[in-house]
């Protein structure tokens, strides 16, 4: 029989799987996978700074188009490294394939140098993970792994491979079948789908609460929404996951739902009789205080995950289903019956009152850039390119949900479940990566975007014409805004002292580097960075003490929502209010 090492299997069974771009960094217990590497023409790697940088751009490559992302590290401090990506990965539903190196199988156990314990490191963040023992078996693991990770509800698959296995030989042409770990839900129950159709149609005021689920389920299911839109009249509202699902410029937009969402979405959540949610997992940002959340409405949940149902929502109508699926049966099936749209008069009339109290208007300036009108005059300069957007987290990332508005699903990259910070750049690497054609775009924060600052080089080195536009209020925003609101406007920790010249280090990286503060030549400013074909680096210094509303207080019900600064009592000194 013939046989390949370790390594040449790996690499084999990768461009079986369609692998096209694998992102990581070098170590010596990965060294004959480099090796394996060097000598293939068929795989891209991209040679990241920082292995928390490779799994952040595999899942920006991932979440823009579609495919899983490949992520390679070494043992030891490499895969701690990127244990932060793959524990973002699992929280927002990210397919991923990462391959750590380990030491050898004879050293396992005996704390050999950059040994780590791999497997029960990412045990909890992952949605699978193995320890490969035998060359012979690698083939059949990584076969597995791609499956786990994009089927059912996507996630990051972890296979931990001892440097022995790598170089030690095996029979190429074994074929063993893949087993399978897990049953994937498809095709809902039609007795289901028919109740459900029954409750819409039935309906008062309807709600589709939509999240990351629709756009993971693929385009088809981006589709099937707007035209279970149509057919019902419901209004639609999203997670901050799930945005352009639903296109924002569509009549039955809502804007986000949850703390930081509009007053009409969560207003209508709260005061709706019949709410569907697809694909979303009633994270606590959305739902608020749980006992409060859409106490009247009669809960219809879609999801493709068994153990989101009666998590932590109880629904009365719950449905297992791949949600794409499920919502072109309840098209089939609405259209079967020939049901008549509703035309929920008064609930529209409602919502239109609720949209007149303009909850995402904020005080203009002439004198400073404030930064929601940032965000609108790059969304004003963008809007027909089709952008790619990435975010860092923090304040900027909630001005960007409400501010930028998007028409079709994979151009919203962002990190919602864990919140991590320094996911923008990376992510917005890996997304040009996949898509080296479009204008893709990090909005980040001065604080955030120095936590993967470093990656910049890689940009550099493939000549990736990121933009990375930096709200910069010298605070970290968000911090600094609970202290405000929280802890009587107790700045600890939270003023981002010795910041550096993002314009000389966007040069020394090789970069443009411009920066802006004058309202007046933003414009101009942002055309002259859409206009460079390499990367840059956009310092727009907005107003430092702006807080992000509208707001819903930790804990509390959608209706205790805060639109302004005028409205928080009791929280604010008069100087902090007076400026924001």
């Amino acid at each position: 029989m013939p046989e390949k090492s370790g390594a040449e299997i790996l690499i084999d069974t990768l461009i079986e799987q369609g692998v096209d771009t694998i992102f990581g960094y070098p170590g010596g217990a990965v060294l004959p996978i480099y090796d394996a590497l060097f000598q293939q023409k068929k795989i891209k790697h991209v040679l990241v700074r920082h292995e928390a940088g490779a799994a952040h751009a595999a899942e920006g490559y991932a979440r823009a188009t579609g495919k899983p992302g490949v992520v390679l590290v070494t043992s030891g401090p490499g895969a701690t490294n990127a244990v932060t990506g793959i524990a973002d990965a699992f929280l927002d539903s990210i397919p991923l394939v990462v391959l750590t190196g380990q030491v050898a199988t004879n050293l396992i156990g005996t704390d050999a140098f950059q040994e780590a314990d791999t497997v029960g490191i990412t045990r909890h963040c992952s949605k699978h993970n193995y320890l490969v023992k035998d060359p012979a078996e690698l083939a059949t693991v990584v076969r597995e792994a791609f499956a786990i990770a994009t089927k059912g509800r996507p996630g990051p698959v972890v296979i931990d491979i001892p440097k022995n296995v790598q170089v030690a030989k095996a029979a190429t042409d074994v074929k063993r079948p893949t087993r399978s770990r897990f049953t994937y839900a498809g095709e809902a129950d039609y007795a289901e789908i028919n109740r459900a159709v029954e409750l819409i149609a039935n309906a008062k005021a309807p709600i589709l609460y939509t999240g990351g689920g629709i756009i993971n389920s693929g385009p088809a299911a981006s589709e099937a929404l707007r035209e279970l839109a149509e057919l019902t009249g419901a209004p639609v509202t999203s997670t901050l996951m799930g945005l352009g699902a639903y296109p924002a410029s569509g009549d039955a937009w809502l804007g986000m739902l949850g703390m930081h969402g509009t007053y009409e979405a969560n207003m209508a959540m709260n005061q709706c009789d019949v709410m569907v949610c697809l694909g979303a997992r009633f994270d606590d940002r959305v739902t608020g205080r749980l006992d409060a959340f859409s106490p009247d409405s009669v809960k219809i949940h879609v999801d493709i995950d068994r153990s989101s149902m009666n998590k932590t929502v109880r629904v009365d109508l719950p449905i297992v289903a791949d949600v794409g699926t499920a919502m072109r049966q309840m098209i089939d099936v609405w259209k079967g019956r020939k049901t008549k749209k509703q035309p929920l008069t008064e609930w529209w009339s409602r919502i239109t009152g609720w949209r007149a109290v303009d909850c995402l208007s904020y005080p203009g300036s002439t004198q400073e850039i404030m930064p929601q009108y940032a965000i609108q005059r790059l969304f004003a300069a963008t809007k027909d390119k089709a952008p790619i957007i990435t975010t860092e987290v923090g304040q900027h990332q909630m001005w960007a949900a409400q501010h930028f508005h998007f028409d079709a699903p994979n151009k919203w990259l962002t990190s919602g479940g864990l919140g991590t910070m320094g996911y923008g750049l990376p992510a917005a690497i890996g997304a040009q990566m996949g898509h080296p054609d479009a204008l893709v775009i990090d909005i980040a924060g001065e604080a955030s975007i120095q936590m993967n600052i470093q990656e910049m080089a890689t940009a550099t080195q493939y000549r990736l014409p990121v933009k990375v536009f930096i709200l910069n209020n010298e605070w970290m925003g968000m911090v600094r805004q609970w202290q405000e609101l929280t802890y009587e406007s107790r700045y600890s920790e939270s003023y981002s002292d010795s910041l550096p010249d993002f314009v000389a280090l966007a040069e020394a990286y090789g970069w443009k580097g411009i920066r802006c503060a004058d309202p007046a030549k933003l414009d101009d400013a942002i055309a002259e960075m859409l206009a460079h074909d390499g990367p840059v680096m956009f310092d727009c210094r907005v107003h430092k003490t702006s807080n992000c509303f509208p707001m819903i207080p930790s804990g509390a019900a959608h209706t205790d929502m805060i639109l302004h600064a005028d409205q928080v009592s009791g929280t604010m000194d008069d100087e902090a209010k007076a400026l924001v």
